[in-house]
């Protein structure tokens, strides 16, 4: 057993089986039989050393359809020049001491016991006896799909019906998925039918299912401690579901029941009781995502940013409001872009508000339109949506298939930010072939004021869009139309990405941090700025590595318009995997969750922010 250079786990080797102890009253001369053995590999994604021992031991029982009795794993060393170890695992047949004088069962009576797998017996195999303890394992140590299916392509045992509902005819790591997907308030909500079309949509099993919703999970950061950064104003989730919010609150985009400025974090009480699970922040609003599937806005009472101003009289709200029109909708995830704003629901349909007059995000609804409009285009609606990105007048969808995630792109394609190699708009989703025709698998999509950039499943980074401030990373500030992996990062594994207005940040698998594009405001993360406040290619932060803290999510504005002079310029707010908060940039209004000396509008060093997320 060694560990892959990507983390998986790999098990390769055989099974070694002592003969049967020869019976102390047997008059029949004993033969030495050489031991059997057995060839067998597979490969296992789960990094936890704790897992993937109960998870060796459940994989050999099932494997050998051993009788009942005892495993013990023991540790040598792979080869005498190596201080390595591998794993070794002595299977010991049980003696009852009590009959250990009376002869053996018939060989076809000892077949058919050990075969069994409903009633219990005597001999038989433990988990055989109780496939309820086998399903626990599998379901409470969260595995991943690809190793639940990889148990049932390894081992006949795994393939065979389980006689558990929902479905009796389903096998154990089917039903573990199902299990694990029970465990998710977005899922044990919905209704059997409501569960079975999903499934259906995600590929017609529970284990695409588990995957479409840990993929969300993961990219919108659903019931973890979050970070957020808009124009003048952040807000920070802990994973408990409060909200904290500072800054700029000329709106009441804050959520505190007033207009003033907030220069340390404020625990927003009016939630209290609602477990908030994400956020969206866009210019002068704030849209928050509940465990219920509500959606709570407050700041300007409009559902797109820029365009307010071109109304004669804009409300505004100072304490969480819920969204009425989407009461009928289960809304997962919320992103707020220039012009118009946009939920996600569990089903994984996609629903916008507002500046849909040039039909830009597939609907002809006006700018005060605040009923929800739902996306459609021929092929996307046959699969589900798992993460949403609004850029400034341009909106990005990661579709899930079981073959792998696919981006589509509509809205204004100035700059190429659509990528589809043209500076077109489109008014229908439109699938980015680029993707698939170099055989790229996107994970995850962040998009910019006017760039976009997606992670890949091994870890690269590609971007487009407009390049001003080097914000593509490619070494200049031209624009791309295709997706274009960043070829300095080539030798970095991303986890994260997060693309702001003219800035892009990427968090490695180590915490490392790099930042590339306009660093004007001390945003990008650098003490000394470049003459110009450009840089083109990807560099470590060394502000945030000085701190020797892992990173594990970051958030820098993304939210263009011409009131940023007065909300202050860019910032960021960084999050570690200790729960501490770190933020830097523009800070005139109390967005870095501290009070600048008065002739300060900008802070290089990171501040730490007054909240502990542990």
């Amino acid at each position: 057993m060694w560990h892959g250079h990507k983390g998986c786990l790999y098990i390769q080797g055989f099974f070694h089986l002592s003969p049967p102890p020869a019976s102390p009253n047997s008059t029949e001369k004993t033969h030495q039989h050489p031991p059997k053995s057995r060839p067998f590999g597979i490969a296992l994604h789960c990094k936890d050393q704790a897992i993937q021992h109960n998870f060796i031991f459940v994989f050999l029982a099932a494997q050998l359809n051993l009788p009942q009795g005892h495993c013990q794993i023991v540790q040598c060393p792979m080869d005498a020049t190596s201080s390595n170890v591998s794993k070794v695992t002595h299977i010991h047949n049980p003696v009852n001491e009590s009959t250990n004088h009376s002869s053996s069962a018939h060989p076809s009576a000892e077949h058919s016991q050990r075969h069994c797998f409903r009633d219990g017996a005597a001999g038989e195999l433990l988990v055989n006896a109780n496939p309820t303890i086998l399903l626990h394992v599998l379901s409470s140590n969260n595995l991943e799909p690809e190793d639940l299916a990889a148990l049932e392509v390894t081992c006949k045992f795994f393939r065979k019906p389980a006689s558990f509902p929902p479905d009796l005819a389903l096998p154990l790591p089917e039903l573990a998925a199902f299990d694990m997907c029970q465990k998710r308030s977005m899922f044990n909500q919905m209704k059997q039918e409501e569960k079975e079309m999903l499934k259906q949509r995600c590929g017609g099993s529970w284990k695409h299912v588990l995957r479409y919703i840990l993929v969300g999970e993961k990219n919108y950061r659903r019931e973890k401690s979050q970070v957020i950064a808009g124009a003048g104003h952040s807000i920070v989730i802990t994973a408990k579901g409060e909200v904290y919010s500072f800054g700029a609150n000329c709106s009441g985009q804050l959520g505190h029941g007033d207009t003033e400025d907030k220069f340390k974090p404020c625990l927003i009480r009016s939630l209290q009781g609602i477990r908030i699970t994400q956020a969206a922040v866009g210019s002068m609003r704030t849209m928050l995502v509940s465990a219920t599937g509500s959606v709570y806005v407050f700041g300007h009472d409009i559902f797109g940013g820029l365009g307010i101003f071109w109304t004669a009289d804009v409300k505004y709200t100072s304490t969480p409001k819920l969204v009425e029109s989407l009461k009928d909708i289960f809304v997962v995830q919320a992103s707020i872009g220039g012009y118009f704003s946009a939920v996600l629901s569990r089903e994984g349909c996609v629903y916008t508000f507002s500046w849909g007059h040039k039909e830009r995000l597939g609907h002809g609804s006006d700018l005060g339109d605040v009923e929800p409009r739902i996306i459609s285009a021929p092929m996307l609606d046959e699969i589900p949506v798992v993460q949403i990105a609004a850029g400034n007048c341009y909106l990005l969808m990661l579709a899930y298939r079981p073959t792998g995630m696919s981006v589509y792109s509509v809205g204004c394609g100035l700059g190429g930010k659509l990528g589809h190699g043209r500076r077109d708009s489109e008014d229908i989703p439109r699938m980015i072939a680029h993707f698939q025709y170099y055989n790229i698998r996107p994970m995850s999509i962040s998009a910019g004021a006017w760039h976009a950039a997606v992670l890949s499943s091994d870890g690269r980074v590609l971007t487009w869009g407009w390049g001003y401030g080097g914000c593509l990373g490619h070494g200049s500030t031209v624009h791309m139309t295709h997706p274009t992996v960043v070829a300095s990062l080539i030798n970095v594994k991303a986890v994260h990405v997060s693309a702001g207005e003219y800035t892009t940040f990427v968090v490695a698998d180590n915490g490392d941090v790099y930042s590339f594009g306009l660093g004007e405001s001390f945003n990008l993360g650098f003490q000394v700025n470049a003459a110009s406040g450009v840089f083109p290619f990807p560099k470590l932060v060394p502000s945030l590595a000085a701190l020797n803290e892992k990173f594990v999510q970051i958030s820098s504005t993304n939210t263009w318009d011409w009131l940023n002079e007065y909300m202050g310029m860019c910032h960021t707010i960084a999050l570690t995997e200790s729960g501490k908060i770190y933020a830097f940039g523009g800070g005139i209004r109390g967005q870095l969750g501290a009070r600048l000396a008065d002739d300060q509008e900008k802070m290089a060093s990171p501040l730490r922010v007054a909240i502990d997320l542990l």
